[in-house]
């Protein structure tokens, strides 16, 4: 009811003064574009900036949608018509904390929106999580999709023909997918050439998705099962007890249209128990019930990951949330692997002067407004705000963004229809024109809109000459070498 208020209330402002407003976005994602595309619509003098990081704008949508879902991808066409806008500017290049404090940029702008999602990763924990050939599936993710950041990371796809997953959820089934999926399909997406490259040579045949509940508790959604469970020639394997069901099972299946649906998949799609895998097929295991216990070191190669041992778990009734919780048993079993890759969730990082909830992950808020504190006492930050993963955590699809957008708008618009920002005081702040006159005086080389697009360009006419929709260009010297030409 909240939400939809908030919304109506956002609509309601389409007509807002046109009293120059300035608005800094930081983080260039699905997050950063609508909220920089409802601004430009509620607040007709509005000027928006959205800085990011990296020379190339789109975020996970170019680094993190996996290359053989280019209809998910399409949205950026509607991102590029909001940085056309004459009264829009990206920013690329531009670091929150390096190249520019939060201090300077509030100081810069009317309002400041911190939108740029969670770039680190959840840690599992365990013993020997620091072994070699052990990453985050954002990592794997990330070299996949041609990421500057982890162009090197030149995971091991041959020393072993086994690699576990640990989650179930949608990021674990796009990484198990292009893991098994053959790279004849994947040459014509615009996969990064080095992982095309060192998928076609990878010895990587089983692939375990292990998680901690069941079969009637996975987090995937059917439309990743069933794309999945399409790959040519791939064996499905699931133990039969992992597929039975108890009588909280059945009541929650019930009750849930979707994990029903999902459940009806994997029983469909298990492998008979008499069934013998053809040579050489490939094999994709879903391991329910079992618990990362501590990592296993190569006898002959030192420093090196070899197995994962887990725990057995069962599922009791939590009494707080009334939900299904894994529990171990105390039994453990042991599984070979040569590769591991954590998909156990993503997290955000916080920057100096920014308010952080570390139990939570996100920026203490209400309705997009940063708090100064995680508590009841919390006084409002003025002209501070958040959106996306940084407000609400690592969770939805990139739709979701839009909804969570329109919030922190409408909370900005009532601000300013109070005279809580400063567009209203009649004090003019600098905006854009002070921003990249710091920059330039820091000799900080940024990339405009006008920059990717040379970059845009450049990907596509090499992706032409390998029947490929674009060929990424994955290290900074090359992408700021092509932005600036």
């Amino acid at each position: 009811m909240a939400l939809s208020r908030a919304l109506n209330f956002c609509r309601s402002f389409s007509t807002v003064s046109s009293e120059p407003l300035r608005v800094c976005i930081v983080g260039s994602g699905p997050a950063g574009f609508y909220t920089a595309d409802k601004i430009l619509k509620a607040h007709e003098g509005a000027e928006v900036d959205i800085v990011d990081r990296l020379p190339t704008p789109f975020g996970l949508v170019r680094s993190g949608v996996a290359p053989d879902h280019p209809e998910t991808k399409i949205v950026t066409n509607q991102f590029s018509r909001v940085a056309q806008n004459r009264r829009c500017s990206f920013i690329g290049n531009v670091s929150l904390g390096a190249s520019i404090s939060l201090a300077e940029l509030r100081e810069l702008y009317d309002a400041v929106v911190l939108s740029y999602g969670a770039e680190s990763d959840q840690a599992l924990g365990i013993p020997r999580e620091d072994l070699s050939g052990i990453y985050a599936a954002r990592e794997f993710v990330w070299w996949y999709n041609g990421h500057p950041d982890c162009r090197n990371l030149a995971p091991d796809l041959k020393s072993s023909d086994t690699a576990v997953i640990i989650g179930q959820g949608n990021v674990a089934l796009d990484v198990a997918r292009i893991l098994l999926r053959p790279t004849s399909e994947l040459a014509t997406t615009d996969i990064s050439c080095h992982a095309l490259a060192a998928l076609s040579e990878s010895s990587i045949r089983k692939v375990y998705l292990v998680g901690r509940r069941g079969a009637a508790q996975a987090a995937f959604t059917a439309k990743e099962l069933r794309e999945v469970l399409r790959i040519k020639d791939l064996s499905i394997e699931i133990r039969e007890a992992d597929l039975s069901k108890t009588p909280a099972d059945e009541e929650e299946l019930k009750n849930n249209r979707i994990k029903r649906r999902i459940h009806e998949l994997l029983s469909k799609a298990a492998t008979p128990a008499t069934s013998v895998c053809n040579p050489g097929q490939k094999e994709l295991h879903f391991v329910f019930f079992r618990k990362p216990d501590r990592f296993l070191e190569s006898d002959c190669r030192s420093g090196h990951v070899a197995g994962l041992r887990v725990e057995r778990t069962i599922l009791k009734e939590d009494v707080g949330s009334g939900k299904q919780i894994a529990v171990g048993t105390g039994l453990f079993e042991e599984m070979k692997c040569g590769l591991v890759l954590k998909s156990v969730g993503y997290k955000s990082i916080p920057v100096d002067g920014l308010p952080f909830d570390h139990r939570k992950g996100i920026v203490p808020n209400v309705r997009g407004r940063v708090l100064s504190e995680a508590s009841e006492d919390a006084q409002v930050e003025k002209g501070l705000y958040v959106c996306g993963w940084l407000k609400r955590g690592p969770t939805g699809i990139i739709a979701t963004n839009l909804y969570c957008a329109e919030e922190t708008v409408a909370s900005i618009s009532e601000d300013v229809e109070r005279g809580v920002v400063t567009s209203r005081s009649g004090l003019s702040k600098p905006g854009r024109e002070g921003l990249l006159q710091l920059l330039d005086s820091r000799n900080v080389k940024i990339v405009p809109f006008g920059g990717w697009e040379k970059i845009d360009s450049e990907e596509k006419r090499r992706g032409s000459l390998k029947n490929k929709p674009r060929e990424k260009l994955t290290s900074w010297q090359d992408l700021l070498e092509v932005a600036t030409k």
